[in-house]
């Protein structure tokens, strides 16, 4: 599978991701690495729709949230991960921390979703958390 993290996360998460998830034949990029770092959220969603097969990462919930977006982004046929609020706020390696405790359950999750599919990912541990429906698809 092939991940996508947005300019809401650290373009080093995508590379420690990248190098872990190597293993299991899986592309981690950030957004830097294809689009301008400017790139509106719409344009840049559009070009990965139109390749399809990507799993977007984002720590910007205004993709699920506002009417236009959000029918960019179901339009696309992508499925997505949306960081819940409270991610933002942590600092740089808890965030980090929190990434990687749950990038395994991500891509099982990704693996056996119907493409299209949106996820909200809760601000806690994996073990003590569950994946929120967004969307419409599941």
């Amino acid at each position: 599978m092939r991940f996508f993290l947005d300019n809401c996360l650290s373009i080093k998460y995508a590379r420690a991701l990248q190098a872990l998830s190597e293993i299991d034949g899986h592309e981690v990029i950030h957004l830097s690495d294809r689009f301008s770092r400017d790139a509106p959220d719409a344009a840049w969603i559009r070009g990965l729709g139109e390749e399809g097969e990507w799993v977007i990462v984002s720590g910007d919930t205004r993709i699920h949230r506002t009417e236009e977006l959000m029918r960019v982004w179901t339009r696309s046929g992508l499925t997505a991960f949306f960081l819940a609020p409270g991610w933002m706020r942590v600092r740089y390696w808890d965030q980090a921390t929190m990434l990687v405790r749950w990038w395994p359950h991500i891509l099982e999750q990704a693996r056996l979703v119907e493409w299209g599919s949106g996820f909200e990912v809760p601000h806690r541990s994996p073990t003590q958390g569950r994946f929120k429906v967004i969307g419409r698809r599941y």
